[in-house]
């Protein structure tokens, strides 16, 4: 039976929606998703001030009260990932990367969904980050689903993926473990739902410190995590 293709943002738009299709569970271990708070590389000066830069850019662009989507990648996300090397080897940063996920049924008929990545950090052909850019106002929790889908389409199931959602005001760090390890007294016969954790979200407003910084730095420490 052929079943025209559905959009992702069509086909999924709460959270227990996510959970449902992908057989998905969110976790409340700390340790799940360690690598947003723990071992995080330090920042050279240089990096510090181009941060401090990307920050007073983006108020001067918020002062007009609207954001695109367009403007959030341009003058936010695409600097932000150059200034850390993504660009580079052993990096390479797809814009607009097609996804497609093929969602079983029943026994005859399945669910195909598509939609495209704002920008998918790749390493080998390995995922690394998952970038999800919203408008000017958007809640980053919203993109949450859209975002779940877009990493379950990682090719590699045995590699953790990660994922950023950003307004480029609001940020949020996403990590999914679609081969989740049953401790050795529990049947390894069971099935095991995909697991995901995630950050807290990060403003550049929240507080007098740059908290770009921070977010540049749990980007550099999850860019170190396949190598």
């Amino acid at each position: 039976m052929i079943i025209e293709p559905i959009a992702v943002t069509d086909a999924i738009t709460t959270i227990h929606e996510a959970h449902q299709m992908f057989g998905l569970q969110p976790t409340q271990d700390a340790s799940f998703f360690s690598e947003w708070q723990l071992s995080l590389p330090e920042l050279s000066e240089v990096e510090k001030l181009a941060l401090d830069r990307l920050r007073d850019r983006y108020l001067y662009y918020a002062a007009d009260g609207s954001i695109s989507e367009g403007t959030v990648n341009t003058v936010m996300i695409s600097p932000l990932l150059e200034l850390l090397g993504f660009f580079d080897l052993p990096f390479k940063v797809r814009s607009e990367a097609f996804v497609r996920l093929t969602i079983p049924i029943d026994d005859e008929n399945e669910k195909i969904l598509r939609g495209r990545i704002d920008s998918l950090i790749v390493q080998n052909q390995l995922w690394v980050i998952v970038v999800e850019a919203k408008h000017f106002g958007f809640s980053v929790l919203q993109a949450l689903p859209q975002t779940l889908a877009y990493m379950m389409a990682n090719p590699d199931p045995t590699n953790p993926c990660f994922g950023m959602i950003t307004t480029g005001e609001d940020y949020l760090f996403v990590k999914v473990d679609r081969e989740r390890r049953l401790p050795e007294r529990e049947s390894q016969t069971q099935a095991t739902p995909s697991t995901y954790g995630q950050s807290y979200k990060f403003t550049l407003l929240s507080d007098e410190t740059n908290n770009l910084h921070r977010v540049a730095r749990v980007l550099k420490r999850l860019g170190g995590t396949i190598g």
